[in-house]
């Protein structure tokens, strides 16, 4: 594990609460760019000619084929060459959401084309996958045989097995995140290509139909899932979640009258959910239902629907910490849910507060938290520090973004990334030879997997970058989904100020008041500036080097005319000391913290230092 000797720069999220947007630390249009990229990496079947991540080719070009069906295309959902269809309907969905919702500002970020693109390499797939209203094809490959092999898409000799659900093997979750899937993409596509939307839309009407007349859990119908995505929360919230899809681009009053008349009975009134992802819908479909609500269409299904409404803020409060029951998060801030791809659930409640902040403040009021009413605002900057951690500014300042920032993870678990491209060596790679040659080397991936948002640190912010490392290392395609329309969200946000550009002062260098040859340093630098409400503020960047060669094992700052928040030291009596992430600091290391204010520069000194 490396250990950790400098924080990076990052806003205090007291700031945040008390001014919005008022700057941002991150080029959230370049993240939103590479994120797509993943995607890329990810296709499955016949890349198309404008494929701009070029170490990939084509690959499972026989997918269905020994069923008789046509399945080639699609994405795999993660570090391996499996083809699973409720993480991947669930990624169409989120991809959808985050056009319907965010198109605006994913058009001025020039990404709009690329989102739709990604959207509809899955659905092209999904229609494949359902040759008859009652047949869904919901896998290609086995799980078991494909992780005994560490192969490129490329080289596959896996079996390539196809399994689906029908009227005697059903599965209500499968066919309704895909019916969900399908309904969103028809509004994705209604005026750029309304024949394709309302093709999308026959298909979510069938496969609605056909989750609710045969229920059953998918995994149930198709066993050799069940080590992967099994459905723990059942179908109860796929059938909620794909009724609110189908109001959402029908206004059918069918569907609404679904949600009204089955809240109580599955559990969409009732289960008052802390994450939200692949399995579980519960807190997005009551998302959905409050901005119903508030949007004034719930007709007479209204005092059900605010039901659905308090669970959903329920949700939100628990996120920022102000509910009865709050999420987990780690000392830098992070939601944390589990050990296993954490990042998941990051990205699904930071787009879902996002959201819900922007129907809140469409519909003028607050939500109500147990701690009290709390400003539409709050929740966007609750999803900007969850991005913001992302995107590097955590304790260990990692990125956790592939290939965004300069410190970000390199040994991913991914086949494709880990071996050398078909294009420069199509020498076939075997099963075990790609374990042995390739899985088990320490060095770099010869291919980086641009955008890709990894399953991220533990429950105390570490992270060990190894490719054996699945827990943390592994990508998925449904950590990626919530983030795009996220990214777009907040490269959209209008930052108040600066107003008039001002020449940025040299740094400033307050140097410990023994002497020059004093074995610690202080630099201190203003690195940004802006107005909100007529007030200027300014962001300071101060660097604590230890210059000696013994190791820091103790400082005491002291710190005065300072008016704003301070992040990345603790607080010890009338000084500062150092963070609780770190014991001590090493030789030659140096330490970052940041603070805000509107005033100049405060003044830092060493009040006391432990050398040993």
């Amino acid at each position: 594990m490396e250990k950790f000797v400098r924080l990076i720069s990052m806003a205090p999220l007291l700031l945040l609460l008390c001014l919005p947007f008022a700057f941002a630390g991150h080029d959230y249009g370049q993240a939103l760019s590479k994120s797509l990229l993943f995607f890329e990496a990810q296709r499955s079947g016949y890349l198309p000619h404008n494929q701009r991540v070029t170490w990939r080719a084509n690959s499972g070009l026989n997918d269905g084929k020994a069923s008789g069906v046509d399945l080639v295309g699609g994405y795999y959902d993660a570090g391996d060459n499996v083809k699973f269809g409720l993480p991947m309907a669930f990624t169409i969905t989120m991809m959808s959401w985050s056009i319907i919702e965010y198109g605006k500002q994913l058009g001025s970020s020039g990404e709009l084309g690329n989102t739709m693109e990604a959207v509809k390499w899955g659905t092209d797939y999904l229609i494949k996958a359902h040759p008859q209203p009652y047949v869904l094809y919901g896998e290609v490959g086995d799980g078991n045989t494909d992780h005994y092999c560490w192969q490129r898409p490329e080289d596959m000799t896996t079996d390539r097995r196809a399994y689906k659900i029908d009227p005697s093997n059903p599965g209500s979750d499968l066919a309704g995140e895909t019916a969900a899937a399908m309904a969103a993409a028809s509004i994705v596509f209604r005026h750029s290509n309304p024949t394709y939307a309302n093709e999308l839309l026959t298909h979510a009407h069938q496969l609605f139909d056909f989750a609710d007349k045969y229920r059953g859990k998918y995994d149930s119908s198709i066993s050799v899932v069940q080590k992967y995505y099994r459905s723990v929360s059942g179908y109860n919230d796929e059938l909620l979640w794909a009724a609110a899809w189908l109001y959402q681009a029908t206004n059918n009053q069918y569907y609404l009258d679904y949600l009204g008349n089955n809240g109580d009975s599955m559990g969409g009134t009732g289960w008052g959910m802390t994450e939200f992802g692949w399995d579980v819908k519960y807190a997005g479909v009551q998302t959905l239902v409050a901005k119903f609500l508030m949007q004034g269409r719930a007709g007479h299904h209204a005092a059900v629907f605010e039901k659905y409404q308090q669970k959903a803020e329920y949700f939100m409060c628990s996120c920022l910490g102000k509910g009865t029951r709050n999420a987990q998060k780690t000392p830098g801030g992070l939601i944390y849910r589990q050990r296993w791809n954490n990042m998941q659930f990051v990205t699904g409640a930071s787009f879902l507060a996002s959201v819900y902040s922007d129907y809140l403040a469409s519909a003028g009021r607050n939500l109500n938290c147990a701690a009290g009413n709390v400003a539409p605002s709050q929740l966007l900057s609750f999803a900007k520090s969850q991005v913001d951690y992302i995107l590097g500014d955590n304790p260990r300042a990692t990125s956790y973004m592939v290939g965004y920032g300069n410190n970000y993870p390199r040994q991913v678990h991914h086949r494709g990334s880990s071996i050398v491209s078909y294009k420069v060596d199509p020498t076939f790679v075997s099963c075990r030879g790609g374990y042995a040659t390739w899985f088990s080397r320490k060095g770099s991936d010869p291919n980086l997997l641009t955008g890709a948002i990894v399953g991220g640190p533990d429950a105390y912010d570490n992270f060990a970058d190894e490719r054996d490392n699945y827990e943390q290392t592994e990508p998925a395609t449904y950590n990626n989904a919530p983030l795009l329309g996220l990214l777009a969200r907040l490269s959209g946000v209008v930052v108040p100020g600066p107003i008039e550009k001002k020449p940025a002062p040299q740094p400033k260098v307050t140097p410990a008041p023994a002497s020059t040859s004093s074995p610690i340093s202080i630099a201190q630098k203003m690195t940004t500036t802006w107005i909100a409400n007529g007030n200027t503020y300014y962001r300071y960047s101060i660097t604590v080097t230890n210059k000696s060669a013994k190791e820091l094992k103790d400082i005491k700052l002291s710190i005065s005319k300072l008016y704003g928040p301070l992040w990345g030291l603790a607080k010890s009596g009338n000084s500062y000391a150092f963070p609780s992430w770190i014991s001590s600091l090493p030789a030659g290391k140096s330490l970052e913290f940041v603070y805000i204010h509107s005033a100049s520069a405060a003044d830092i000194s060493v009040a006391s230092y432990t050398l040993a």
